[in-house]
C-alpha cells in the first residue's frame, strides 16, 4: 500500500481533513485530526443486484486497518450532497450531445432541494461553468450553447472536480458524476496517481454514466498507447461508486434515473476511529453485513470506499 502523497495530492488533503467541530457535527464531510469522524457513504445489494433498504447501523460491521470500530452516526441520505457533473465535450460525444442535455435536466430535477451542484464540461481542456449552486436552471442553461471537439481529457476533468469540491464545500458529502464514454486520449499533464490521490481526499464518491462514443477503431487503438490515462472503472470502485451504462440500461433517461436513484439509496455511517498510527496518512476501511447476512461478495455486495486519507498529526 503506497503510504506517500503526491504534492498536490497533500494540499488538497490538508484542505479537507482539517474541519472544524460545527462541520463534523453534521456529518458531513472527509476526515480531521483528534476528535475525528470518519464518513462511508455505502450502498448495498443482495445476491440479484437489488438494492437492500430498511438495515440499520446494527446490521454494519466497521474495520479500519484490521481493528473494528463502533459505528456512531447512522442515517439514510438525509443530509445534502455536492454534487460535481462533470460532462464530456469530446469530439465523440457529438452525435449524443442533443440527447443528453435533456436527460441531465430530468436527473438534475431529481436530486434533493437542498443538493448543490457545480457544471464542468471537458475536451481538451477543462472548464467550470458553475460554482455550486441549488438553482438547477443555470446548470440546464449553461448545457445549452456548448461547442462540441477536441480530445478526451479525464484526468484533468477529474482533478479539477475533485479540487473544487474541497476549495467550496471543505465539510460537505462531495459526489462526482461523470458523464462520458470513459475513452480517454489525453492525459492533460497530470497523471493517474496524483488524479486517485486528489479524488480519495476529497472524500467523493465517483459515478459514471458511461455513454455510447463515436470512437473509431484506430482512435481507441492510439488511446490505449497514450500513457499515464486514467483507469475510470478502477476510479469508481475504489471511491465505492457505479458505473451506469446507457447502451446497457437502453437509454440515457433510464441510466442517468437509476444513477440518481442510487445515489438518493445510500446510507451514511460515521465512526470515530482510534488509530494506532497516528502519523499514518492512508487507511484502509472495510464495510461488511453482521454474519447473519451471509457472506459479502456470495449473499451481498457492498460499495463504499475502502481507503481515506487523514492530515498528520500536529506536535
Amino acid at each position: 500500500m503506497r503510504r506517500i502523497l503526491t504534492a498536490s495530492a497533500l494540499a488538497v488533503c490538508a484542505g479537507a481533513a482539517l474541519l472544524p467541530a460545527a462541520a463534523q457535527k453534521q456529518g458531513e464531510g472527509q476526515i480531521t485530526v483528534g476528535v475525528q469522524l470518519v464518513l462511508l457513504e455505502v450502498t448495498v445489494k443482495d445476491k440479484s443486484g437489488k438494492v437492500m433498504d430498511g438495515l440499520d447501523k446494527n446490521d454494519f460491521i466497521v474495520r479500519e486497518d484490521g481493528a473494528e470500530q463502533r459505528v456512531a452516526t447512522f442515517s439514510r441520505d438525509e443530509l445534502p450532497l455536492d454534487v460535481a457533473l462533470v460532462v464530456d465535450t469530446s469530439a465523440s460525444i457529438r452525435p449524443f450531445f442533443s440527447q443528453l442535455q435533456g436527460a441531465t435536466a430530468s436527473a438534475l430535477r431529481a436530486l434533493k432541494p437542498d443538493d448543490s451542484v457545480s457544471l464542468f464540461t471537458f475536451s481538451s481542456q477543462v472548464e467550470q461553468r458553475t460554482a455550486l449552486t441549488k438553482d438547477r436552471k443555470a446548470i440546464a442553461s449553461q448545457l445549452e450553447d456548448l461547442t462540441m471537439g477536441g480530445s478526451t481529457n479525464i484526468n484533468g476533468a477529474m482533478a479539477e472536480a475533485a479540487t473544487a469540491l474541497v476549495r467550496e464545500s471543505p465539510d460537505g458529502r462531495h459526489v462526482i458524476i461523470l458523464v462520458s464514454d470513459n475513452v480517454a486520449t489525453d492525459n492533460g499533464g497530470i497523471g493517474p496517481i496524483d488524479v486517485t490521490d486528489r479524488v480519495v481526499a476529497s472524500g467523493a464518491t465517483v459515478y459514471s454514466l458511461k455513454v455510447p462514443g463515436e470512437n473509431p477503431l484506430s482512435d481507441r487503438v492510439i488511446a490505449k498507447t497514450i500513457k499515464g490515462l486514467i483507469n475510470v472503472p478502477k476510479l469508481v470502485d475504489l471511491t465505492g461508486g457505479e458505473v451506469f451504462d446507457v447502451e446497457k440500461m437502453g437509454s440515457l433517461d433510464a441510466a442517468f434515473g437509476a444513477l440518481i436513484q442510487r445515489i438518493k439509496t445510500r446510507y451514511t455511517l460515521g465512526y470515530y476511529p482510534g488509530h494506532a498510527n497516528a502519523n499514518q496518512l492512508l487507511h484502509k476501511v472495510d464495510v461488511q453485513l453482521a454474519a447473519s447476512f451471509g457472506k459479502r461478495g456470495q449473499n451481498y455486495e457492498i460499495l463504499s470506499r475502502s481507503q481515506y486519507f487523514a492530515a498528520p498529526s500536529a506536535h
